[in-house]
């Protein structure tokens, strides 16, 4: 028998526990990467390279306030902006549905051409969206969950608006981080409020993310002191902005984890003071032939770090190949798109478990060190 053999051979000696104990550090570890990845998916959205280059202006007030539409002849003149269109959210339900999983908007499909440059129209033809007031861009993810096909017809019942839209599907997009939204004509909401002309935002694009910042002063400037000021940001903000309305999430995370991260501690340190406490005996004829303290820790800290190691592979790759494999969209009706588990985040439930099997390691190491032969001898297993 080899140090190895003798070392595993200690460690199964038990099997239930074992069982239980890698099972635990595998539940807490898979629940430890699950909290990291969606405080990353809900604080760091998605972002293409295109989406560096455009920005969104809204009311200062609040984003629930209109903006009149007798800006856009303002903001087509400031310079370093390429395209700019009306985005307002419509916010409908579609078919029976009591919570619908993916947004629709009101733009101009001549001037959208130019902003959402990434996408491409994969099936139906975008000259037969902008040609058809009654028509929809829908995007490729939507079509393929409700199995939906060009030609087919949505209805969606008004919920911030006192309308409905029935629209048919004239184009379908993918290529965008977010492959779900349905894009229709500003003018059927033009229309049907009879509201002069109001916007729920701007959505424009800019030269380069060189000007961004001075196009974004030049928009607030442009209508500072006016009866409706305007706060421009870019893209990525702007979804900031709408995350941090579920709270503070990277506190909520942390509080959570701390909890995983607590109760992982109590049950390796609780499995392996059980361990060795069985095991006095034993330690103590070891040091009664000559094994040194450091060896013996040597031992139980093999032992320990093994059993959070083993615990710890099988959570990570585990909950890796899960959240690799779910519909996530389906699973959470719509409300996240991606859920990727990074290298950073397996690596950093990695190190928690081993310092933690190596702190357990250290109370048992600890009480056989200063465990004398004699003593030793005398523990009743």
């Amino acid at each position: 028998m080899n140090i190895l053999t003798f070392i595993a051979k200690n460690a199964l000696r038990n099997r239930r526990r074992v069982i239980l104990t890698v099972s635990s550090v595998a539940v807490s570890c898979g629940v430890l990467v699950t909290l990291q990845t969606l405080q990353r998916e809900l604080t760091i959205p998605p972002e293409s390279e295109a989406a560096s280059l455009r920005v969104i202006a809204r009311n200062k007030v609040s984003i629930a306030q209109p903006l009149p539409a007798r800006q856009l002849g303002v903001i087509e003149r400031i310079p370093g902006i390429v395209a700019v269109s009306p985005f307002t959210y419509f916010g409908g339900l579609y078919a029976e549905e009591k919570a619908t999983g993916f947004a629709q908007f009101g733009v101009d499909p001549e001037r959208f051409r130019g902003i959402m440059v990434e996408g491409r129209v994969v099936q139906g033809a975008y000259d037969d969206w902008v040609a058809d007031r009654n028509s929809c861009m829908v995007g490729a993810d939507t079509l393929d969950r409700y199995k939906l096909r060009v030609g087919d017809h949505m209805r969606f019942t008004g919920t911030f608006y006192p309308m409905d839209l029935d629209l048919r599907i004239a184009a379908v997009f993918q290529g965008t981080v977010d492959d779900r939204g349905v894009f229709f004509h500003h003018k059927l909401l033009d229309d049907a409020m009879d509201n002069g002309g109001a916007v729920g935002t701007w959505y424009m694009r800019v030269e380069s993310a060189a000007v961004a910042p001075q196009v974004i002063a030049a928009i607030d400037r442009a209508f500072e002191n006016s009866s409706a000021e305007v706060r421009a940001e870019t893209e990525r903000a702007f979804q900031m902005s709408f995350m941090s309305m579920l709270g503070d999430v990277k506190s909520l995370t942390l509080s959570v984890s701390s909890v995983v991260v607590f109760t992982l501690m109590l049950v390796t340190v609780s499995t392996m003071s059980m361990a060795i406490r069985e095991r006095f005996r034993e330690l103590a004829v070891l040091k009664a032939l000559g094994f040194r303290r450091h060896e013996l820790f040597s031992f139980i800290l093999a032992e320990s770090f093994g059993l959070a190691g083993a615990g710890a592979v099988l959570g990570i790759f585990g909950t890796w190949i899960f959240w690799s494999t779910v519909n996530l969209q389906k699973l959470t009706a719509g409300f996240l798109v991606y859920f990727e588990v990074t290298p950073r985040i397996m690596a950093m439930a990695g190190i928690v478990a081993a310092v933690l099997g190596i702190v357990s390691a250290m109370g048992p190491a600890l009480a056989v060190a200063r465990m004398s032969v004699v003593d030793g001898l005398k523990t009743i297993d």
